[in-house]
């Protein structure tokens, strides 16, 4: 629906004496869109009540072509295409501009449009002034209060983070409950920093995944499983049942985006669903089936991450796939630890032992386990002894102790090899259990 230039007149006119439509889509659609304003128009206020709620219209309306270039990313034509000098279409140009030029040419305004303008310049870095609610109400409440929130949290004030974002919630709930999914979602993550058991704000999540099932936002909704798998996962050290919990969420996660439509937070989800199931306990059999969907997992996340692009994370999910390849039941065996030497390798290649060498050591460990699974007993050693010299001088004994054993088994193998006899056992068992039957450590090292 494109607006005529009469109603395009009133909309100025209003803008200008300082009318504002209510509810605004504000904090509920992705940035840099969720802090753009619409402006007052009849025309537009089904449209905006769609917004408000996390519903995108089927057709755009003319007038909110900045709005939607900005949900698809295209950050740039969204700003060429705000027109007019009216208020909103100045604040509109701030928010896609984000330049201090721009905030300064918006030092007059006040009420509401002139708090937007403040939070928005605290969003950017322009100013160290926490926003304030007093006098607001509604969603422009409710994204002051959660900056009061963010501000807390850097501070170290956690137990006021926890009360700004409950206020925030409050403030929400009666205006848009795509805001209050998000709102939720930041009051659990508070929660939890604040001391609170992982477990006990799972709720929280589970009610903002359920305020956003009949919108548009399903990358939003997968953020929120996302969070919840972690916050389960958290919890997850001697509990089963919370480790499964988060893989059901990142299930779901993945279940709402893909590799093109969320390229990030696919690959993290992938990365967090496989640490997942590597971490469960392997009680019979049937649970080693579950290294195999770890690795497909990991095999995504590297087809997004990259040492260029992502260097921490390719790291990590480079480690997890080498590792799981290690101990990996496959007819294949040899090949998989020839691979998982070349990850280890590659991401070596990464690492400085001067600068890291805790990080240097647990890498060549577990490729110099590897190499002696594979039988290449010389090159094994040689980087077993590099591993063990660094955790020697920087005091981790238990890593110490660990690569030891690796070097005495090959010793063993060795020595029965020059004897022409055969051992049962002439590396360490493979995870699972130990000799006696017991769990054992999955890997030589842990990567940390």
């Amino acid at each position: 629906m494109t607006p005529t230039p009469t109603s395009l007149a009133a909309q100025d006119r209003a803008a200008e004496a300082g009318a504002l439509p209510r509810p605004q889509p504000i904090g509920a659609l992705p940035l840099p869109a969720g802090y753009l304003l619409i402006p007052a128009d009849p025309e537009l206020d089904t449209v905006r009540a769609e917004l408000v709620a996390g519903r995108l219209p089927a057709s755009w309306p003319a007038a909110l072509e900045p709005l939607q270039l900005a949900l698809a990313g295209e950050t740039d034509a969204a700003l060429a295409a705000v027109s007019g000098d009216a208020p909103i279409a100045r604040i509109n140009r701030f928010v896609l501009d984000g330049g201090p030029d721009a905030w300064a040419d918006l030092a007059d305004l006040e009420g509401e449009l002139g708090a937007h303008v403040q939070l928005v310049a605290y969003s950017l870095g322009l100013t160290d002034d926490v926003p304030s609610d007093a006098g607001l109400d509604g969603e422009f409440a409710a994204m002051a209060l959660t900056a009061q929130a963010a501000a807390a949290t850097e501070t170290g004030d956690l137990h006021a983070a926890v009360r700004a974002s409950e206020a925030a919630v409050a403030a929400a709930r009666p205006v848009s409950g795509a805001l209050t999914a998000q709102l939720l979602g930041g009051l659990a993550e508070a929660r939890v920093n604040a001391g609170a058991a992982p477990a006990t704000v799972v709720t929280l999540f589970d009610e903002a995944v359920r305020l956003l099932q009949h919108t548009d936002l399903t990358v939003g909704r997968a953020e929120l499983f996302l969070a919840k798998g972690l916050t389960l996962h958290a919890a997850g050290d001697g509990n089963p049942g919370a480790l499964l919990g988060a893989v059901e969420a990142y299930q779901a996660a993945l279940g709402l985006i893909s590799a093109d439509s969320a390229p990030e937070l696919f690959a993290m989800c992938h990365a967090n669903l496989a640490s997942a199931y590597l971490t469960l306990p392997m009680t019979q059999a049937s649970d080693q089936l579950r290294v195999g969907v770890a690795v497909q997992s990991l095999r995504h996340t590297l087809s997004v991450f990259t040492p260029e692009s992502h260097p921490e994370q390719w790291a990590s999910a480079q480690l997890n796939l080498a590792n799981a390849l290690v101990y990996m039941p496959s007819a294949k065996q040899g090949d998989n630890l020839v691979e998982a030497v070349e990850l280890y390798e590659a991401v070596l290649a990464t690492r400085d032992a001067d600068t890291d060498p805790l990080g240097y050591a647990r890498v060549a460990a577990n490729q110099g386990n590897a190499l002696a699974h594979l039988g290449i007993f010389g090159q094994a050693k040689g980087r077993l002894h590099e591993a063990r010299f660094l955790f020697e001088e920087h005091g981790d004994l238990a890593s110490v102790a660990t690569v030891r054993s690796v070097l005495d088994e090959i010793a063993k193998e060795t020595s029965a090899a020059s004897r022409n006899t055969t051992t049962n056992h002439a590396l360490p068992p493979r995870p699972g259990t130990n000799p006696d039957g017991s769990p054992a450590t999955r890997y030589p090292t842990e990567e940390r």
